[in-house]
């Protein structure tokens, strides 16, 4: 355990690639931000001309997210988060909206892309109370993850763990399984996993739009089937209402009946 001053890995001096789009910058630039190139806001305003709902994925995926953290800490009294592939930051991550309701919370974010190291930085305002931290390491390597992640989770504890929009980034849908078995191997008894990913087999149009994108040259990622997301869950407890489009995910008491996405998520606890 660390104390509860911010820590991060030191970064490695990878060169960032703005002749190619990536995905995260892509994912920014629909939510709004300001951390990409020409060539992402290029790659996103093709796919939106294929496909305009890919923004309303975007933002269903990130208030899913926000609505996960909080059930998380309210409801199950969750106070770690391992948030693998956490992306660029924008408003409201996972450390914010945990702290918010529960100062103590501890977080550690993990990423790969350099962009993103970048601006670790920005990540990495903790409450006094709680901790954050950030660690370079890909999603493939579950080992490394853990070892250093456990620098300031106590894995004794109930610890949530986050996959959002990264789980697709792995082609070999038994070889992402098998990183979510490990993961959760490695926590106690009530801890939850959080996953939520662009599904197939739900709209055609968005289908079209993530194949032509694949072609690109960009890194690919590979839309599952809700039944290969829900796969994810196996041997956990799935909270209600289950693996669902992550706008249907217990959304807001009297907000407006939800359209439903071609992104499905849910959250299970570990017996």
């Amino acid at each position: 355990m660390t104390d509860p001053a911010t820590r991060s890995e030191p970064p490695t001096h990878q060169k960032i690639d703005t002749s190619v789009p990536h995905s995260a910058r892509i994912w920014n630039y629909w939510l709004g931000g300001k951390d990409n190139y020409p060539v992402d806001e290029q790659a996103g305003d093709a796919y939106t001309a294929v496909f305009p709902g890919i923004v309303t994925i975007a933002r269903g995926s990130r208030a899913f997210l926000h609505r996960n953290i909080a059930y998380l800490v309210r409801e199950a009294g969750i106070r770690q988060f391992l948030d693998i592939g956490t992306g660029l930051p924008t408003a409201d991550n996972t450390h914010e909206v945990a702290q918010r309701l529960a100062p103590e919370a501890r977080i550690v974010y993990v990423d790969n892309d350099p962009m993103v190291l970048a601006h670790a930085r920005a990540l990495l305002y903790s409450s006094p109370e709680g901790a954050t931290a950030y660690i370079d390491a890909d999603v493939t390597d579950p080992d490394r993850i853990l070892a250093a992640a456990a620098e300031t989770l106590d894995f004794g504890r109930p610890t949530a763990l986050i996959l959002s929009n990264i789980l697709g980034h792995v082609a070999d849908h038994a070889q992402a399984r098998s990183i979510v078995t490990r993961l959760m191997d490695a926590l106690p008894s009530g801890s939850h996993l959080s996953v939520n990913d662009g599904s197939r087999g739900i709209d055609p149009v968005f289908e079209r739009a993530q194949d032509a994108y694949n072609d690109s040259g960009a890194v690919p990622y590979n839309l599952r089937t809700v039944d290969e997301i829900t796969a994810f869950f196996d041997g956990l407890e799935l909270i209600e209402p289950g693996v669902v489009s992550v706008t249907q995910w217990r959304p807001e008491p009297g907000s407006p009946a939800p359209e439903i996405v071609a992104e499905h998520g849910g959250l299970a606890r570990k017996p």
